[in-house]
């Protein structure tokens, strides 16, 4: 599996280029400069040389070209990010990771996505894509730290049957996390908003906390 991350130079996109470059998937990290993108997956190799990570970078058009794609970008870049990719995504699972988020004061709050959702907002502008909502709720920073322990809940939301099975067995690749079905894209609105209690929770206790769903 090649999975390329647009706009992977952000703390989600490195965090989850390292976890998937230590389960042995190749990784090409994107961004708006292939410089930078370069860059930051050679920083990463380097890092954790001896993890056998294998990651590339370039522009978020090399990161396309990917078998699975990857939305990892600020939320008000996903759809700049998005659409002149249509194309390229046209017919492969896409798994958006976006939320749209902002700060105030010493809260996150979550503010209203354009169609209910960041991820059904990526799946109006990438029409031809099979469209997945996940991973929003995992702490960048102790992804990026491989010497951290992990042990979360990943919800997934799609309407794309392949897309959901796709992406339930990509995060599973992953130890410490545990995949769930949590339904159709619609879902995805709460999903996403509910990041923004989780930071704040983290922010008020200087944590790094993570969903855990008792009883399943």
């Amino acid at each position: 599996m090649h999975v390329g991350i647009l706009g992977g130079t952000g703390p989600a996109g490195r965090g989850l280029a390292v976890r998937l470059g230590v389960a042995g998937t190749e990784v090409t990290i994107g961004s708006r400069d292939a410089t930078r993108g370069s860059a930051i997956a050679e920083e990463l190799n380097g890092r954790w040389s001896g993890r056998g990570l294998s990651l590339a970078g370039g522009d978020n058009e090399a990161a396309a070209a990917a078998d699975l794609v990857v939305v990892a970008t600020p939320w008000d870049a996903a759809i700049p990010t998005v659409r002149p990719l249509a194309d390229a995504l046209a017919g492969k699972v896409v798994i958006s990771v976006v939320v749209a988020l902002e700060r105030q004061g010493k809260e996150m709050v979550a503010l209203t996505a354009p169609r209910g959702s960041m991820a059904a907002a990526v799946a109006a502008h990438a029409p031809g894509a099979k469209v997945a909502a996940a991973m929003h709720h995992l702490p960048a920073s102790e992804m990026e730290n491989l010497e951290a322990g992990l042990a979360a809940d990943v919800l997934v939301c799609s309407d794309d049957p392949a897309a959901t099975e796709a992406t339930i067995d990509l995060i599973a690749s992953i130890e410490g996390l545990r995949p769930l079905d949590a339904g159709s894209l619609a879902q995805a609105g709460a999903v996403e908003a509910f990041t923004a209690v989780l930071i704040s929770l983290n922010i008020r206790y200087k944590a790094h906390s993570t969903l855990r769903l008792g009883g399943l």
